[in-house]
């Protein structure tokens, strides 16, 4: 049996920081999938209702790839009351050839939050306006900080507005984007107003209730929707998909079950065999993004696997190449 590859978050940590490579790397990603030829089958999902958890499963093989990615995401959102993490979960890298076990990814959900990150870069690089300076965030978690890092690394982006449920928390998020970001960062308690101020919206949240209303939404604007990922949450009204322009789902198939996607069919505002542009084929170059500087346009995010096993091979191909890890006979 060959050696087994084990790297810890913090190794991962340096070997793959969010930066513009990720996000080319994602983007990639998203390609592929629209290119044909790749295997992603529907994401699985355990509920544990009685701790407000879930653990989702998903992987990808990808054409091309040596290696695919098998992520094991758990999401425990009352854990901060109890001084823990939301998310963490590990990813489990196999030979796409012989499916042996290469490299195990101690990541506690790191790799996730920049694949997911950088994600919401691809979707803003093709469907922001090209003068896109503002944005408003929707949320103070980990994902809110990296989400606004990563529209900085594809906009010239100066200002950012935060709203959240928890004030003071969004207050801590937002002094210490400033101090790494150095553009001028304030905490809004008037969400509508947030909402309407900024050139790209970015959720979130694990809401299952709505947070934005389409009432407030602006001609021109980019609404990236990243928290909505099961059946149960929603963060947008219905309506709000209705009154966009364009929408671009990351992949159909997903979000018509756990995306945005699914409450607006639910809703009656879509029909359930309407057929979408996925930003892989935005990507790829298969068909336009932004026609328009008026354009409202809404990204659906519900995170596929094919980004797992592409930002597991961007890692597995740093550490190679940086000797990082360590090294486990089976």
């Amino acid at each position: 049996m060959p050696d087994i590859k084990i790297l810890t978050e913090a190794e991962l940590r340096d070997l793959v920081p969010l930066d513009r490579d990720a996000v080319d790397c994602v983007e990639q990603g998203f390609t592929t999938l629209a290119g044909g030829g790749v295997e992603m089958p529907p994401i699985l999902t355990l509920p544990v209702p009685d701790h407000n958890g879930e653990v989702c499963v998903k992987t990808a093989y990808v054409p091309g790839i040596d290696s695919f990615a098998v992520k094991m995401s758990p999401g425990f959102f009352d854990n901060p009351k109890l001084g823990l993490p939301s998310t963490t979960g590990l990813m489990v890298v196999f030979s796409s050839r012989t499916g042996l076990l290469e490299t195990l990814l101690l990541d506690n959900g790191y790799l996730t939050d920049v694949r997911t990150a950088a994600a919401g870069a691809v979707a803003a690089r093709h469907l922001a306006r090209e003068d896109a300076a503002r944005v408003c965030i929707i949320g103070a978690g980990v994902q809110s900080k990296m989400q606004l890092k990563a529209m900085t690394l594809v906009r010239g982006i100066n200002s950012a507005v935060i709203w959240a449920r928890d004030r003071a928390k969004a207050e801590a998020a937002a002094a210490g984007l400033r101090q790494e970001l150095g553009i001028e960062i304030i905490v809004s308690a008037d969400i509508a107003q947030a909402v309407a101020s900024a050139d790209i919206v970015v959720t979130t949240t694990p809401a299952a209730d709505p947070v934005i209303k389409e009432e407030w939404l602006q001609p021109g604007q980019l609404v990236v929707a990243m928290g909505s990922d099961q059946e149960y949450k929603c963060e947008l009204e219905p309506a709000c998909l209705a009154k966009a322009d364009l929408y671009v789902p990351d992949s159909q198939a997903q979000c018509a079950v756990k995306g945005e996607l699914r409450s607006a069919i639910e809703a009656g505002l879509i029909a359930k065999d309407q057929s979408f542009t996925e930003l892989g084929s935005i990507t790829s170059g298969q068909a336009p993004g932004r026609r328009s500087d008026s354009d409202l346009i809404i990204a659906d995010l519900t995170g596929t696997g094919v980004q797992d096993t592409a930002i597991a091979t961007l890692a597995g191909t740093r550490a190679e190449a940086a000797g990082a890890g360590a090294t486990f006979t089976s």
